[in-house]
């Protein structure tokens, strides 16, 4: 099959799952998705929206959360991953927002990567959801689909991202990567995948990626 076909048929598929696919981590406004966003590396997002009412409580707000003590943010984000950064980072970027940004968050990729703890995937996913401007940000599930589909070599995210935004419509970035994520969480495991009797994977994984897998389970 064709690349182009299988692009045009993984895209209808997904747009026939899921049509309007939510966000998954909670937020109310840029600066909580900034902040769960950041929460989520190392951390799936149901811990990270268990902890973060919790932290939003004492730190709504960056003027709010900047003149916590770390100490205080660390505990309420005790059972993320890489808490004693995360809690540094949170409150570090908090006056780095208030004394550059006026306390907004900013609206380019450029600004939000100069952000402590605030990498290429996090800014582009705040770009996306928040300020609807076309990104694809790609994290494992996706990296592991677009491997397994064919549609990049795999070598690392960064290659991964450029041959997802070459393939597919720019105006469909932010929704598919949103319906990779769902997708790949709920019909496509990393491990122990029956790559043959998936809606996508059965008839667009490659071969070498079905040997592959086929070796390592």
């Amino acid at each position: 099959m064709k690349r182009a076909e299988k692009v045009r048929r993984i895209h209808k598929l997904l747009d026939r799952l899921y049509p309007e696919p939510p966000v998954p981590l909670h937020h109310t406004d840029p600066f909580s998705l900034l902040v769960a966003v950041l929460l989520s590396a190392q951390c799936t997002d149901e811990r990270v929206n268990q902890v973060t009412p919790g932290l939003f409580a004492i730190g709504p707000d960056p003027l709010t959360m900047a003149r916590l003590p770390v100490v205080r943010i660390r505990a309420k984000i005790r059972s993320c991953g890489l808490a004693p950064q995360k809690a540094k980072n949170i409150k570090a970027l908090s006056k780095l927002l208030l004394s550059e940004h006026a306390g907004e968050v900013p609206k380019s990729f450029e600004a939000l990567e100069a952000l402590p703890g605030v990498g290429h995937k996090t800014a582009s996913v705040v770009m996306a959801q928040v300020f609807g401007v076309p990104a694809f940000a790609v994290d494992t599930h996706i990296h592991r689909l677009a491997a397994r589909w064919g549609l990049s070599n795999g070598h690392n995210v960064q290659q991964t991202e450029r041959d997802l935004k070459r393939v597919f419509p720019r105006e469909a970035w932010n929704r598919l990567h949103l319906q990779m994520i769902f997708f790949g969480r709920e019909h496509c495991p990393a491990r122990g995948h029956d790559l043959a009797g998936c809606a996508i994977c059965g008839w667009a994984a490659t071969r070498r990626r079905i040997s592959e897998e086929a070796r390592r389970n």
